[in-house]
């Protein structure tokens, strides 16, 4: 049996309002359409990129069996490096670094070292934003718990997944280019915030008023406007 997982964290100004995800696919049998496919992820009001992607692995390998390869992919150095090398030396070294100062999120190492515990796991690195689609559902995820979004996460059969390629790790140049525009326009300064439940649109000068609408709504849509043509376009889309 082989288990490969996706992981990914999120925080909203590291520190702020963060976010983890994690994607388990199951591979028991040839069949593929067998596949197992299931979907975690959580949100913290106040927390940390790191802190998250750790969490992400955790609980990604928490759910993973014992009797299974398990090969993980994240886009994050530091826990890859932490978990393949630097641990090592913090136990040896009653968890301080080289400079003698303590190891931060001490607590969350200890857990993930737990959560590989007599399980084979091979660590892979892949970028972030580059269109691996295991990793841009993570981020999706991720992202959404640290925007206190409601997201429905999938428990089911590869069959019926709507991500069925979801295990080829090739890098995908237009979700890529879609992905880097759309972290650089989140950084900009919003003029509005637009948004559409049941085809009623409205604008709202901040996100907090925004957010109010859209919290739990099915179906709603919101987007970020950038100024008043910005504003106007996305308005004419949700029409």
């Amino acid at each position: 049996m082989t288990t490969t997982i996706f992981t990914d964290g999120s925080s909203r100004g590291n520190p702020g309002p963060g976010g983890w995800g994690s994607v388990l696919i199951e591979e028991n049998g040839s069949n593929k359409n067998d596949f197992k496919v299931l979907e975690l992820g959580g949100g913290v009001k106040m927390t940390t990129n790191n802190k998250m992607e750790l969490k992400a692995a955790i609980e990604g390998l928490k759910k993973a069996s014992k009797e299974s390869e398990i090969k993980i992919y994240s886009d994050s150095s530091y826990v890859i490096n932490g978990i393949t090398k630097w641990v090592f030396g913090w136990k040896r070294n009653d968890w301080k670094t080289k400079t003698k100062d303590d190891v931060l999120n001490k607590d969350l190492w200890l857990e993930l070292i737990e959560a590989t515990k007599d399980k084979k796991v091979k660590w892979q690195y892949v970028g972030g934003h580059v269109g691996i689609l295991g990793n841009e559902r993570c981020d999706h995820i991720a992202t959404a718990f640290a925007d206190g979004m409601d997201i429905k996460l999938f428990n089911g059969l590869l069959a019926n997944y709507d991500l069925p390629n979801i295990l080829d790790i090739s890098h995908n140049e237009s979700l890529a280019t879609s992905k880097k525009s759309s972290s650089s326009h989140s950084k900009a300064k919003a003029y509005s915030y637009v948004s559409s439940i049941g085809g009623v649109v409205e604008v709202h000068h901040s996100w907090a008023e925004c957010e109010k609408r859209v919290k739990g709504a099915k179906g709603a849509r919101y987007k970020k406007a950038l100024n008043k043509g910005d504003e106007e376009r996305i308005r004419s889309e949700f029409v």
